[in-house]
C-alpha cells in the first residue's frame, strides 16, 4: 500500500506500507515493513521501518529492525517488538470467528 496524500486513523496492512514524499499519515499504523519518506506521525507497530532521506517521524516505533537514511529524521522513542505485537491479520472476521486465540492477538496488535 502506498500513501501519496493524507491520512489520519488507523491503518492496518498485512504487508508494506509506503509513505511518499507528498503523504503524510497521523495515526496508528501495524504493517510487515513500513518505509516513510513522507511524514509520520503516530504509533508504528512493524517487523521493519526504513526513514528514507525525506522522511520524517515522529512518535513511538515498535520495531527490532529501524533504519535511517543521511537525512532522515526520527523524534520519540523505539520500542522492541515482540512476537504479540506485530502478528499475522488473519483474511477475515470468519477467521477471528473460528479461532478464538486469534481474536486476543488482534487487539493487542
Amino acid at each position: 500500500m502506498q500513501v501519496d496524500g493524507y491520512i489520519e486513523g488507523k491503518i492496518v496492512c498485512d504487508r508494506s506500507l509506503i509513505i511518499s514524499a507528498s503523504g503524510r499519515i497521523k495515526g496508528e499504523v501495524t504493517a510487515d515493513k513500513v518505509i516513510i519518506n513522507g511524514l509520520f506521525d503516530g504509533e508504528c507497530y512493524a517487523n521493519s521501518v526504513e526513514i528514507l532521506p525525506q522522511g520524517k517521524a515522529h512518535g513511538v516505533i515498535h520495531c527490532d529492525d529501524l533504519s535511517i537514511e543521511r537525512g532522515g529524521s526520527f523524534l520519540g522513542k523505539t520500542l522492541p517488538t515482540s512476537s504479540d505485537q506485530v502478528i499475522s491479520l488473519p483474511k477475515n472476521e470468519a477467521d477471528i470467528k473460528t479461532n478464538p486465540s486469534l481474536e486476543n492477538k488482534a487487539e493487542k496488535g
